[in-house]
């Protein structure tokens, strides 16, 4: 009888687990600052691109655009970043309650 129940603890922390992971890695500071960033990049890009470009006041280039693709860039790294290096989670000890 006590096999039974050891063969269901090793499921039910795989589930565990895979769901500790799951909301790690959504929640994971590198995924939250990159869509942030994607955010005001395209912001920023349709602003440059339908917006009034102002180039009196940059002396020249369309400020709005360049900071858009700018922070479009860093934040697609951010984003790669944490999709392909994810958050891992430790395996729980034997005698550690969760």
């Amino acid at each position: 009888m006590s096999t039974e129940s050891n063969q269901a603890e090793p499921d039910q922390t795989k589930v565990n687990k895979g769901l500790l992971g799951t909301l790690l890695s959504l929640f994971d500071i590198r995924n939250v600052i990159g869509a942030l960033l994607s955010i005001y990049g395209v912001i920023l890009l349709l602003m440059g691109l339908f917006g009034d470009p102002e180039v009196e006041k940059t002396g020249g280039p369309n400020a709005n655009l360049w900071a858009g693709i700018v922070l479009l860039a860093i934040g697609a790294i951010f984003i790669a970043w944490g999709v392909l290096r994810p958050v891992v989670p430790d395996a729980p000890h034997p005698g550690e309650k969760e």
